[in-house]
Order: C-alpha cells, then sequence, then structure tokens
C-alpha cells in the first residue's frame, strides 16, 4: 500500500491569512525567499532583476558604511519584520538597536516592531509599496520611507510627521540629508550614475559633518 500523499502549502498572491498561518505555511517551503504579509494579505515577489539587484546593494553598502561609523545602529536587507499585525521585508533598513534607544527589538526569529528607515525598490511593485505598504509603515511608525523608481528614475524620501508622510526634497546638489540620522547623506546624481564611489565620498562628508 502506497503511504499517503503529502499536502503541500501554498502560499498565493492575494490569500488572506494571519500573521500565524502565514508564518507556519512560510516556514514548511524552505524554496521561498520572498514573501510578505500586509494587513493580512499575502504578497508574493517576481524573481529579483538588475533592475532591483544594484540599487539594492547601493543602499545596503552606504547604511554598512554609515553603520560602521555610528556602533548604535544595525542596516540588512530582505529582513523579515513582525510589524503590527503585518509581516513585511523591507529591501533594506536601517535601525537604532534597542540598546541605544532604537524603537524595534530582536524577537526569537525576526525582528519586531518597526525600523527607523526602510527602503523599498520599486520596479514592478509601484501599487504595493505606494499604497499598501506605504500605509503599513506609516501606521507601524517607520521614521524614514524612501522608494525607488528605478523605470521613472525617482527617488521618493518621505519622513514621517505628524503622523503622516512628508516628501524631503534633495538639496541644490541632489544630495538627500536624513533627518533621522545624521550625517547619512546620499547623493541621488552619482547613484543614478552608478558612481559608487561617488556616493562613498558623499557620506563620508556627511559624516565628517557631525559634530565629534
Amino acid at each position: 500500500m502506497s503511504a499517503p500523499a503529502v499536502e503541500i502549502p501554498q502560499l498565493v498572491t492575494g490569500m488572506r491569512m494571519t500573521p500565524e498561518e502565514f508564518l507556519a505555511t512560510w516556514e514548511q517551503l524552505p524554496d521561498l525567499k520572498h514573501a510578505e504579509l500586509i494587513d493580512g494579505v499575502v504578497y508574493l515577489s517576481s524573481p529579483v532583476s538588475l533592475d532591483h539587484s544594484e540599487p539594492q546593494n547601493a543602499y545596503a553598502v552606504l547604511f554598512g558604511i554609515y553603520c560602521l561609523h555610528t556602533p548604535d545602529c544595525q542596516s540588512g536587507f530582505e529582513a523579515t519584520w513582525s510589524m503590527v499585525g503585518s509581516i513585511p521585508q523591507p529591501d533594506v533598513f536601517l535601525r537604532r538597536r534597542p540598546a541605544h534607544g532604537g524603537q524595534s527589538k530582536n524577537g526569537p526569529k525576526y525582528y519586531e516592531g518597526a525600523p527607523e528607515l526602510a527602503v523599498e525598490i520599486c520596479v514592478t511593485s509601484t501599487s504595493h509599496d505606494f499604497g499598501p505598504k506605504l500605509a503599513l509603515y506609516r501606521r507601524a511608525g517607520v521614521r524614514e520611507y524612501v522608494t525607488v523608481e528605478t523605470l521613472t528614475r525617482k527617488i521618493r524620501w518621505r519622513a514621517l510627521e505628524g503622523g503622516i508622510y512628508i516628501d524631503l526634497e534633495p538639496d541644490s546638489d541632489g544630495v538627500f540629508r536624513s533627518r533621522e540620522f545624521p550625517g547619512l547623506w546620499f547623493d541621488s546624481g552619482a547613484f543614478w550614475a552608478d558612481d559608487m564611489r561617488g556616493m562613498v565620498a558623499t557620506l563620508e562628508k556627511g559624516l565628517a559633518s557631525r559634530p565629534a
């Protein structure tokens, strides 16, 4: 007698689940790397393209350098967060460590709460990143939310103010200057020119501008 067939769990975009159901199902799917639950709805991502990977790496490198000079901060990418009843995966994040006044904490397996800054690379996910995810990040208290629209070559750097996001504009030199993280300067011109050295040089100027 053959063994009974084992039912393989499924995650499908648009499914409605609780956070507990979502995580329990996802943990049975080791080959599935990118999935999110936003306000009870499952979202699965397309395969990561060059247009997504390269900008994501640029932010990850810069945030890593910033953290080297700012030990009370921590950065990461594609990590899973338990956030006010949702399970998002920010493309890149920057947070203050819990022991240094950060608003998030380390759970048993995932981060809990919200990072101070989150970045999303928008290639095919603009409606998702500007809709449900923006609403979630605002509600959870992500203090700065950056979206990078690769097709239109547009960066929006939002700051949470009075419970709503306002757009921070770059200065006349094309540099975004974070309100939340002193010295975190982001050179948009160098970014679109794929000039990593220029981006690092601008960040180093920002770091040098901080009070001793």
